[in-house]
């Protein structure tokens, strides 16, 4: 772990959060997509990014693993910051981005040998942890076809996989469970829920409530790229009134949800 000379608090807090942020900004022209963003999530946190279309959370993210760099203010995990030691944080973290690209020329056994052997894993544990992930994730009739030729949900299964191979003490996953079908998406959450039970932290965006109430420990909002609501599941609803966490994620960002309107929908098509 890197160690800081004259470190301040905030310097103490970096070393000891798995993840955090201090000041993170990014503008794209004129327009700012995360504004001024401080987090600190520990170690054994299943962390939830969660915010409406737009609101940054992708981009934050991006900017923590070392995809998209700052205006200003800096992320780390694990007392590396990303900017300055960035071979040492991709060691620690495991990455399934939104839209993904892979090599599509590889079959899916091909992608994850790649991988692995990208992370120094021996031949025999690589294909031994391939094979276990390939079959978890019902894979393995697909393993030695292109990824090229797999479904949106097959490319996201081996793609969690890719990310997971190496057994990071990190993992980001931004819309895990987008195109994946229910049977995969039930192991999976198991499979999330193990890693998080062994020490590692995950960092989820999704917009899937019932999957944020049933798997994180403490959420995030951002709106128009700012944190603006931090707290326990439990916390978010104590504050906001909401007896689910869709009904206070809504009273938090206060959103519209009314279907008043479009008068011209309800009218006779005859």
């Amino acid at each position: 772990m890197a160690v800081l000379l004259n470190e301040t608090n905030e310097d103490r807090v970096a070393n000891t959060a798995a993840v955090w942020t201090r000041n993170l900004t990014r503008l794209f022209g004129k327009e700012t997509a995360v504004n001024d963003l401080s987090l600190n999530i520990s170690p054994g946190e299943f962390y939830g990014l969660l915010g409406q279309n737009g609101a940054g959370k992708t981009t934050t993210i991006k900017m923590i693993v070392g995809l998209l760099r700052p205006t200003s203010g800096t992320a780390g995990v694990l007392g590396f910051d990303t900017w300055a030691d960035p071979i040492e944080v991709k060691k620690r973290i495991g990455v399934l981005p939104e839209e993904f690209n892979l090599y599509e020329r590889l079959s899916g056994a091909e992608l994850l040998d790649f991988t692995a052997s990208m992370h120094g894993l021996s031949k025999a544990e690589s294909v031994g942890r391939r094979d276990e992930l390939l079959d978890l994730l019902d894979l393995t009739g697909a393993a030695h076809k292109l990824v090229g030729d797999y479904s949106r949900g097959m490319r996201k299964k081996v793609a969690l996989a890719a990310a997971i191979i190496h057994r990071p003490q990190v993992l980001f996953l931004d819309e895990p469970f987008e195109g994946v079908d229910a049977v995969s998406a039930r192991l999976i959450q198991g499979l999330l829920q193990r890693f998080t039970a062994q020490g590692a932290t995950i960092v989820f965006s999704a917009h899937e409530m019932h999957l944020i109430e049933k798997l994180c420990t403490r959420v995030g909002i951002m709106i128009e790229g700012r944190l603006a609501v931090e707290d326990t599941l439990d916390g978010l609803m104590a504050r906001t009134g909401g007896k689910t966490v869709e009904d206070a994620f809504i009273m938090a960002v206060g959103g519209e949800t009314s279907s008043e309107g479009l008068k011209w929908f309800d009218g006779s098509s005859g």
